[in-house]
């Protein structure tokens, strides 16, 4: 597979016009709070099935109907706000950015992270939610999370990708929060680099059947200079099932993301 090849359909994506009216019910548990289980695809508002909701060139990019209308790619429907870097920080994510993103970890094969692996529309994502735990099977990278509704943190965990979650309600709002990232992910692309005392606030409120709204608030005091709110949208895709993902199976980027990388760092140092 190429990952250049993924990349450029997020970036180029179009998706067709799937009319369908919100069905207003809220799936329950037994408890009585909204039910997030199901398969879901992030960076969209559109209803209906994967096959109908991605029939175009973009985002699930089935390609049954390559006259769809142009859809921004699953990034730029994020919150407005640009990220409130601290100025040498902001000078490396440009620096990334011109270099057209070669240093994505994601090229490595290496997980997404947060809240990237949330919003990223290329690729469905699976909630299994039960009384004591949310767990979330990405499709993308085979990343997972195993989140316990609990108040603490396991003070044991060492840093990881995907951090290390715990769950509360709030309402109907099911609030995650986040510690011991490691620095070896970005946030939504092209550079969006953090430091290991990142920390994330997330928040899942699922409106009716079909969509959830998602929120994430990004701390990192030594990066950011000021939280981050990052907001998105999660749309149900009845019928549709995670698949294996192997990245580096027949990954021909991997050889050419080190050959750019190298030719880069020469660059510079002359």
């Amino acid at each position: 597979m190429s990952i250049m090849a993924m990349l450029g359909a997020l970036a180029f994506g179009q998706t067709p016009t799937v009319k369908s009216a919100a069905n207003s019910r809220v799936p329950r548990g037994a408890d009585g709070k909204p039910d997030l289980t199901g398969v879901w695809q992030g960076g969209t508002t559109v209803r209906g099935s994967w096959e109908q909701a991605n029939a175009g060139t973009g985002l699930g990019g089935t390609g049954l109907n390559p006259n769809a209308p142009v859809l921004p790619a699953s990034s730029d429907r994020q919150t407005r706000e640009g990220a409130p870097y601290q100025t040498w920080a902001a000078k490396k994510v440009l620096e990334s950015f011109k270099q057209r993103a070669i240093d994505d970890p994601t090229a490595r094969c290496l997980p997404a992270g947060v809240p990237r692996s949330v919003i990223l529309g290329l690729f469905p994502q699976q909630y299994i939610h039960t009384p004591k735990q949310l767990v979330i099977l990405y499709e993308y990278m085979g990343a997972s999370r195993i989140i316990p509704f609990t108040s603490k943190h396991d003070p044991d965990v060492e840093p990881t990708y995907m951090g290390d979650s715990i769950a509360r309600w709030e309402g109907d709002t099911l609030v995650i929060d986040i510690t011991n990232f490691n620095d070896k992910t970005w946030l939504i692309g092209a550079g969006t680099f953090h430091s290991d005392q990142m920390h994330i606030v997330e928040k899942y409120t699922r409106v009716d059947q079909d969509q959830i709204n998602y929120e994430a608030t990004i701390e990192d005091p030594k990066v950011l200079s000021k939280p981050w709110v990052v907001r998105n949208t999660i749309m149900l895709r009845e019928g549709t099932r995670i698949h294996e993902y192997i990245c580096a199976e027949n990954n021909v980027d991997m050889q050419r993301y080190e050959e750019l990388l190298k030719g880069s760092a020469k660059f510079s140092r002359e």
